[in-house]
């Protein structure tokens, strides 16, 4: 049986690419039989990805079977995992997010988690020697994830580390990293084929704080006015997508990738309150700018106060 290789719901880029990547290593270097799967969608710079580097795209399941084995990759959060996740035989968890627990195990399992920006840069780092076998189609997916996960370095999240590991990627595919970054957000500001809930959903994370339920949701991009232009459909929406995903409330952060800004949308008083009291923010009207909010993991989520 295959051991099935996949990252979070609403996949974006390191989501991907990284269960790409470790499946290749399972298959090729380990002699393990592995298939990398997604848990939804790609989201368009995670199309780029699979387009530019000519990458068949993973087959999308809603569920996993009762012992199946598998590897978790760029989460380890049950809310963020199939429904049948620790009825499946989960062999290890790669992984550089906070350990929220809930999952079970069938017995001792590999776990990696690390303080860097990317999933990719930790399967490299794991790899050792064996990362130099890497095809060109496999470094060009580990070096996108790398290059998404930090902004192209803009991220507070990004370490030295991860800046090496790419620019040698880079180095060995004779890639320009700059240019490759702008081809990348250039597809990932390419929004208009979305429907509001679907950017509403796109790359957003449940969590509670106390007793109130968020879907925090971030939309990062270079051409922020295309989606704050729909701003007041969006706010409308949210309502909808809040009670359709059992949640109290939608935050949608538009992450501005070259002036390093988010702009919160505030769509009534408890989002309001959030602003104030988690970024300090003063606010007049249905959105805000946060200077330099870049980083849901780093800088949005651990500040959260309502």
């Amino acid at each position: 049986m295959n051991t099935q290789v996949f990252g979070h719901k609403s996949p974006d880029t390191d989501s991907t690419g990284s269960p790409i990547v470790w499946a290749w290593y399972l298959n090729e270097v380990k002699g393990v039989p592995a298939k990398p799967v997604l848990l939804g969608e790609p989201n368009t710079e995670a199309a780029f990805m699979l387009e530019r580097w000519n990458l068949e795209k993973p087959t999308i399941i809603t569920d996993i079977a009762d012992g199946q084995p598998c590897v978790i990759v760029d989460t380890n959060n049950p809310a963020e995992l199939p429904d049948n996740i620790n009825g499946a035989d989960i062999q290890a968890i790669i992984d550089h997010h906070a350990l929220v627990g809930g999952l079970k195990t069938k017995g001792p399992i590999h776990i990696t988690i690390r303080q860097l920006a990317c999933t990719a840069t930790i399967m490299i780092d794991l790899m050792g020697e064996d990362a130099a076998k890497m095809p060109d189609a496999i470094k060009g997916a580990a070096l996108t994830c790398i290059l998404s996960d930090t902004l192209e370095f803009r991220s507070p999240t990004t370490t030295d580390h991860d800046r090496d590991v790419a620019e040698k990627l880079a180095a060995d595919l004779g890639i320009d990293i700059a240019a490759y970054a702008a081809d990348m957000f250039a597809a990932k500001s390419d929004v208009s084929s979305f429907s509001d809930a679907e950017l509403l959903r796109m790359d957003s994370k449940e969590y509670a704080v106390d007793d109130t339920k968020f879907r925090v949701s971030v939309l990062e991009t270079t051409a922020p006015g295309i989606v704050l232009d729909r701003k007041a459909s969006l706010m409308e929406t949210m309502t909808s997508v809040a009670t359709e995903d059992s949640v109290d409330q939608v935050l949608l952060f538009v992450v501005d990738i070259l002036n390093e800004e988010a702009t919160l949308l505030v769509p009534n008083d408890l989002v309001k309150g959030v602003a104030e009291k988690s970024f300090g923010a003063s606010v007049n009207g249905d959105a805000v700018v946060l200077p330099g909010i870049m980083s849901r993991k780093k800088q949005i989520i651990p500040n959260l106060k309502v």
